[in-house]
């Protein structure tokens, strides 16, 4: 009979927001959690009953201009303690939340912004919190259940990815899914230390991927085993680090991977906003834009050219530009990268 202690295993679940938009950051987010072999069948399915009104697909639940209750989660997961080592139990300001739950910090995000540009993308006027105490309140309970079902979640933490890194990235032949990949494997190795165990990790597919071999950047070079590979699941086995899984709409599935993909549209939302007030401040009845590819994005990108040349913005700073490497993605579809 296994001792409660060797019952304990950690899950691992990671997801993105934000690969294809024109503005604003691509965020990966990863979720450690410590579970219980009783609570193992809870952290790996979708959030049931009550918790699926505060819990999912964040597509579903979390919209551009209404980021409440993914704000929630994540000033909830930072006040028990899963922000950064040195993180503030509660934070007291978006920026002081953002930071904790960067996986990079303060100096490291902003090691290439140009000193001109950096207000664009840092500055804290104008923002706060926008959920509701009684909303907080909820989500700390609902963490509260999940720690009694077996589920403790240890860590959040959120990979930040700008324009001027996704287009650098685009010059070096890297395309949005293997800065994609590439992120989710460094996030894997970082929680996988903080667990100092063997841990289980599900990931959203990654750009139709079937095979991440010959793709694998930061775990390149490891020992792994395969032990499957398609279009609705691939996985592989990496001696002393664990198994990592490639899953189809896991964010609605899998409820790691729904937590980390609520906190990671949350901290997209609250970097576009950033560079969406920076702009309204310098053109009278400009509206705010979600960053997609949109009419009002359009109409915003249009209305702030003329400041962004008089103030010297690099267009990498502001604009996603296509990586050659996407053209490649027919291929990657049909099974590998």
């Amino acid at each position: 009979m296994a001792s409660a202690e060797t019952s304990i295993r950690y899950r691992i679940g990671v997801d993105e927001n934000g690969l294809g938009p024109r503005l604003g950051p691509m965020v990966v987010t990863a979720v450690l959690s410590r579970v219980t072999q009783a609570g193992w069948e809870t952290a790996g399915r979708a959030p049931r009953g009550a918790l699926a009104q505060r819990l999912g697909d964040s597509k579903q639940l979390v919209a551009h201009g209404d980021v409440s209750l993914g704000e929630a989660w994540t000033r909830a997961l930072v006040a028990r303690g899963c922000g950064r080592a040195g993180a503030p139990g509660a934070a007291s300001s978006v920026d002081e939340l953002l930071h904790a739950v960067a996986l990079d910090d303060r100096a490291a995000l902003r090691a290439l912004c140009p000193g001109h540009v950096e207000e664009q993308c840092w500055s804290t006027e104008g923002e706060a919190f926008t959920a509701p105490d009684k909303l907080l309140r909820a989500v700390g309970r609902d963490l509260d259940r999940l720690a009694e079902k077996g589920v403790e979640i240890v860590a959040v933490r959120s990979m930040l990815l700008c324009a001027k890194r996704m287009n650098d990235g685009a010059r070096a032949g890297k395309n949005r899914f293997l800065l994609d990949l590439h992120a989710m494997e460094r996030l894997i190795l970082e929680l996988g230390g903080l667990a100092g165990a063997e841990v289980f990790a599900v990931c959203g597919k990654v750009g139709g991927f079937g095979k991440y071999g010959s793709a694998f950047g930061p775990l390149s070079g490891r020992l792994y085993a395969v032990l499957e590979e398609g279009r609705a699941r691939s996985a592989y086995r990496f001696p002393g680090l664990g198994e990592i899984a490639f899953v189809r709409d896991s964010d609605a599935s899998d409820l790691c991977v729904a937590m980390a993909s609520m906190v990671g549209k949350y901290v997209r939302e609250a970097l576009m906003e950033r560079v969406a007030r920076h702009y309204q401040r310098a053109v009278p009845g400009l509206h705010g834009a979600s960053g997609y590819h949109d009419p009002v994005t359009s109409a915003f990108i249009g209305a702030t050219r003329l400041v962004r040349r008089a103030r010297e913005i690099p267009d990498d700073c502001f604009e996603r530009r296509a990586a050659e490497a996407d053209a490649a993605l027919g291929a990657v579809e049909s099974g590998g990268p």
